[in-house]
């Protein structure tokens, strides 16, 4: 039984949810967004909606859950949104934007210059004697996450130093270093 399939999900003053045989349309202040599915139905009463599952196999008992999370993100981004936050730390790393490209200074004999989708906000900050923190805000909860990784995986944080780009708050493993 999927605890989190089960659950209802609340829809806040604002949004409006539309519902056909195979998709899911969402739209609030923020955007719209779209989800189409399978092997659920979903119906929505009042304010919640909910989502069952048609048959207990496998399949079923696995996209349940998923749905139901999926719709839930979508209910979220498009009231208040999502915000991931990345930091550079090490020498010499940069980050400025100019409108939907993020310029980043990571130590390579080039900067990189990533071009950003037109429905993620993007904005840098560079305070001195703090590291630069590139804040990024959207309601695509998928989006902002695909290109945060994207991001990050130009430069991982590595184990002895802790230096790349990491996630604000993330906790890096530190290993210790040669022993003489």
């Amino acid at each position: 039984m999927s605890r989190i399939g089960n659950s209802p999900i609340l829809i806040p003053e604002g949004v409006n949810v539309q519902i056909s045989p195979d998709e899911i349309i969402v739209s609030g202040k923020l955007g719209t967004l779209n989800q189409s599915y399978d092997c659920v139905s979903v119906e929505k009463k009042e304010n919640e909606i909910i989502v069952s599952r048609e048959k207990d196999n496998n399949e079923h008992k696995s996209k349940h859950g998923l749905y139901r999370s999926l719709f839930a993100n979508m209910v979220k981004g498009v009231s208040e949104g999502f915000t991931v936050d990345l930091e550079l730390v090490g020498v010499g790393y940069r980050a400025s934007n100019s409108g939907q490209k993020l310029e980043i200074a990571l130590g390579f004999s080039h900067n990189i210059v990533l071009e950003l989708p037109s429905e993620i906000q993007v904005q840098t900050i560079n305070e001195k004697g703090a590291n630069p923190i590139i804040k990024l805000s959207s309601h695509d909860k998928q989006l902002v996450g695909m290109v945060a990784a994207k991001i990050r995986s130009f430069r991982k944080p590595e184990p002895y130093k802790g230096k790349g780009v990491k996630y604000v708050g993330e906790q890096i493993r530190r290993k210790a270093g040669k022993s003489a």
